[in-house]
């Protein structure tokens, strides 16, 4: 299996890549076009804000290539966030794939943000990708979030309901962490390289 680890400089790009050697999965860590075109699965992480992430795929000429993609992708935290057409988050207009606007999550007396910590999956629509996670705790660490929309799998709540695992077609994200949510990371993880998004 040809997996390629997308190179978008975000701080858990080691952690997803060890993660991912956990299962016995060897990932490239790449910027080069035809290396993710010619890989199996593609995965985008992100750990930075969302005009710094599309900036270097920007300076890598990798927007496109994302875009144009036929094999499946999963975006990770930021890199599920720019799937969506604009983020609140610098007014940063975002990759397309799946629509709707990543908005800045709510604070309040009790709910703090950035929103860190454990919660709980709750699954809103039946996927190959989200078996197994169902009541699950998953590890988040965001301050924007996209809304619970058609696209989205699975939610998780932080003052208000949002979209914890999305996909349409051969597109999907994952807000929380796979990489620190122990056996609910490493499932979701496996889901996407067996299934394939089917």
């Amino acid at each position: 299996m040809r997996v390629a680890l997308v190179d978008a400089g975000g701080a858990n790009i080691g952690s997803v890549r060890y993660a991912l050697e956990r299962l016995g999965v060897e990932a490239t860590l790449t910027a080069d076009a035809a290396v993710i075109r010619a890989s199996e699965r593609v995965i985008l992480p992100g750990v930075s804000t969302a005009a710094t992430v599309m900036a270097r795929l920007r300076e890598h000429g990798l927007v496109d290539v994302l875009r144009e993609l036929t094999q499946p992708l999963l975006g990770v935290c930021v890199g599920m966030q720019l799937l969506f057409e604009h983020s609140e988050e610098d007014d940063t207009p975002c990759l397309g794939l799946l629509p709707g606007r990543v908005a800045r999550l709510p604070s309040r007396p009790g709910i703090r943000v950035p929103h860190m910590g454990w919660n709980t999956l709750q699954t809103r629509r039946g996927s190959g990708l989200t078996v197994g996670l169902d009541g699950g705790h998953a590890y988040f660490v965001h301050s924007y979030a996209a809304p619970v929309g058609a696209d989205c799998l699975m939610s998780s709540e932080h003052g208000q309901p949002f979209a914890a695992v999305v996909q349409r077609g051969r597109v999907a994200g994952a807000q929380f962490h796979p990489e620190r949510s122990a056996e609910v990371g490493a499932r979701l993880i496996r889901n996407f390289i067996e299934t394939g998004l089917q």
